[in-house]
């Protein structure tokens, strides 16, 4: 395998080229690995203040997409500086404390009152050191990212159908009570609006694709990708068995046109008339915007917009995302086989989890870990997300540990 190298202060580090590639490159810096009585400067410093040069640059500052993801780089980069500089306050501070131990003539008062203090400052260093080891490891450029989330009714009849609607939003369907990616965005302030969906005969959805905007949106439903399996007597049942129906997340990337060029020859469209609310307009006038990507065999069919040329510009938005998630998809698949880890970042064969209504429970197969169904449901979801976040930081320091030949602590 391929491995470039990458000098530190204290010795060489070999990684991936993977692993260089996730890196933001805004950071300006390569990935490091401090490890136990290894840390030094941080040449970070250096790239917080070329960041904030950049930031008073007037071209930059007319341009507020670059602009914006400098400041984020900014800020995440201060939180690495500040917590080193605590790191090593707090290092300095024990040394001290250390060296008093040594004196003579202290009463034995005294010496319990330092003894005490090393083993708080101890302490403390080592939440420090454990900090800065998560701070420090590879960023994913794209966590963001806003996304395109598709939920696809999977095997399960007409309950499947139901189910994919539970998932999403309710306001678009009568038999939908849960909806829980809706709630999820309001209480994380984010902005969701539906791109396109099919309905289901029975309620739900065949298929709902949404928009969801907002801070780091990317970064948290991420890991929501994957087989959502539901255990419950459904709707259509009439002697009261328990079904086990499934729907399939996928959660895409926003891709800009200079992240995926589509080129026109490879598309096909043709548009329709809308039907439904809108007016006189979307059922009279074709609106509807059908659109079939050749070399992949997507097909998407776009209805939301009230006029022809909206339709297609939302409809090559969602191609371009479906398209640059593959792509990411095939680097994750890459990045998983080269350091052996099995993270869970959603290749959609991967059932993530069990929703059981008679038990009112829901369980994760990534983490082993159960929830209570009922609060899940309602959005509230930030638990699992965070714990999905922990196992990933964890499997990356193994990763990491293991690339240099020494054991992760």
């Amino acid at each position: 395998m391929s491995m470039k190298s990458l000098s530190t202060t204290s010795f060489n580090v070999c990684f991936p080229p993977t692993y260089l590639n996730r890196f933001n490159i805004l950071t300006l810096e390569p990935p490091t690995i401090l490890l136990p009585s290894t840390f030094r400067r941080p040449r970070r410093t250096s790239s917080l203040i070329c960041m904030a040069v950049k930031l008073a640059d007037p071209d930059v500052v007319s341009n507020p997409s670059e602009y914006q993801k400098l400041a984020q780089s900014m800020s995440e980069l201060d939180v690495v500086v500040t917590t080193f500089r605590n790191f090593r306050e707090c290092e300095k501070q024990l040394e001290e404390a250390k060296a008093l131990t040594k004196e003579e003539g202290i009463d034995e008062d005294m010496a319990q009152m330092i003894a005490t203090e090393v083993e708080t400052l101890t302490k403390q260093l080592q939440e420090f050191e454990e900090k800065l080891k998560l701070l420090l490891l590879p960023a994913d450029p794209l966590d963001a990212r806003n996304i395109m989330l598709e939920v696809r009714a999977g095997t399960g009849g007409d309950e499947a159908g139901i189910w994919a609607g539970d998932l999403v939003v309710g306001a678009y369907n009568e038999h939908n009570k849960v909806h829980m990616y809706e709630k999820y965005s309001e209480r994380n302030s984010w902005k969701f609006t539906p791109i396109s969906f099919s309905e289901a005969e029975k309620g739900g959805y065949k298929t709902f694709v949404m928009e969801i905007k907002g801070k780091r949106v990317y970064s948290k439903l991420k890991y929501e990708s994957g087989v959502h399996r539901v255990q419950r007597v459904p709707l259509t049942e009439t002697q009261g068995r328990v079904h086990t129906s499934t729907a399939t997340v996928a959660i895409m990337p926003e891709a800009d046109e200079v992240d995926v060029v589509i080129d026109p020859k490879d598309i096909e469209l043709t548009t329709a008339r809308s039907g439904g609310a809108g007016g006189q307009n979307v059922n009279k006038v074709e609106t509807a915007a059908d659109l079939f990507h050749k070399p992949t065999g997507i097909r998407i069919f776009c209805t939301e917009e009230r006029t022809q040329l909206r339709n297609k510009s939302r409809a090559l938005q969602l191609l371009r995302a479906k398209l640059y998630e593959m792509k990411v998809r095939e680097q994750q698949e890459q990045i998983r086989t080269e350091r052996k880890s099995q993270v869970g970042t959603g290749a959609r064969s991967e059932k993530i989890r069990t929703y059981n209504y008679k038990d009112n429970r829901v369980t994760d197969h990534r983490l082993k870990m159960n929830f209570e169904l009922t609060s899940f449901l309602n959005g509230d979801i930030e638990t699992a997300v965070q714990s999905c976040a922990t196992l990933e930081q964890k499997e990356l320091l193994e990763a990491l540990a293991e690339s240099v030949n020494v054991p992760s602590s």
